[in-house]
């Protein structure tokens, strides 16, 4: 196991320095790969991406979609320059995780039903969200643990009668009148979801923080430290290589601490 790992460091190393050749002849031109959510891939990096590549378009674009141990391995492995999740940051120990903003969740329910009425739901309405059919994440994506903790503390046990790992899965069964969800309000869309009403449900869960990270060795291109800023523009590249030279990973989540994200 130790050669392993020095022959990829190693590996890592050569792969570096071609990287620096490619950024002194062609600073516009190369490729870049990234593993992430379905959450995240389907509501958030559309606009991002359209605009990164407007602005290189010489640069080829990777995409992988997978659990957040999935996307945490391909980047461990170097499949993939960055890995983009909300869930599971203990999976992501050996990298550089950089946080983006935080987000929180609706509760989405057909047209007609009583929470309906409600102008905002209240941390009684918690108990009232409980006792309905629950459509929700399964463990794992999308902030399902900001959920779990939020009902346990209040001493809840949610009837949970499906579960997905993709939002427009559980809005599809909510359709169907099999429950009411609880989903993250960037994946409701009022033109597209005309059918269900979302509820805001932000003051009774915890927020969640999405991340971006790569591993420290990675040789980050110019067009790299861009679309990293372009997904949290308050990541400059002076901030990032402030993280990226800290020895510990205290260290680093310290400094991370200190920032304001924004809210989407």
């Amino acid at each position: 196991m130790e050669i392993l790992r020095r022959a990829q460091k190693v590996l890592l190393g050569v792969e570096g320095l071609r990287h620096l050749g490619r950024e002194w002849r062609h600073p516009g031109v190369g490729n870049l790969s990234l593993a992430t959510t379905h959450t995240q891939a389907r509501y958030v990096l559309p606009p991002l991406l359209q605009r990164f590549t407007r602005r290189y378009p010489r640069v080829s674009l990777q995409m992988y979609q997978g659990t957040p141990q999935q996307v945490a391995d391909l980047v461990a492995q170097g499949t993939v320059d960055f890995a983009i999740a909300t869930e599971a940051i203990e999976y992501f120990k050996d990298l550089i995780m950089l946080p983006c903003y935080r987000w929180n969740r609706s509760v989405i329910v057909p047209h007609g039903h009583p929470l309906e009425r409600a102008p905002r739901l209240s941390l009684k309405a918690l108990k009232a969200v409980a006792s309905y059919p629950l459509i929700t994440y399964v463990f794992g994506f999308t902030g399902r643990s900001r959920l779990d903790e939020a009902f346990n503390s209040a001493g809840l046990r949610p009837r949970l009668v499906l579960t997905a790992s993709v939002a427009d899965v559980i809005k599809t069964y909510v359709k169907l009148g099999l429950g009411i969800g609880i989903i993250a309000t960037m994946a409701y869309d009022p033109r597209q979801d005309q059918e269900l009403t979302a509820l805001d449900a932000s003051h009774l869960f915890k927020p969640s923080i999405t991340r971006i990270g790569f591993r420290k060795d990675t040789f980050l291109r110019r067009y790299m430290y861009e679309s990293i800023q372009l997904f949290a523009a308050h990541m400059t590249r002076n901030l990032v290589e402030r993280v990226r030279a800290l020895a510990s990973r205290r260290e680093r989540e310290k400094l991370l601490a200190s920032l304001e994200l924004p809210e989407f």
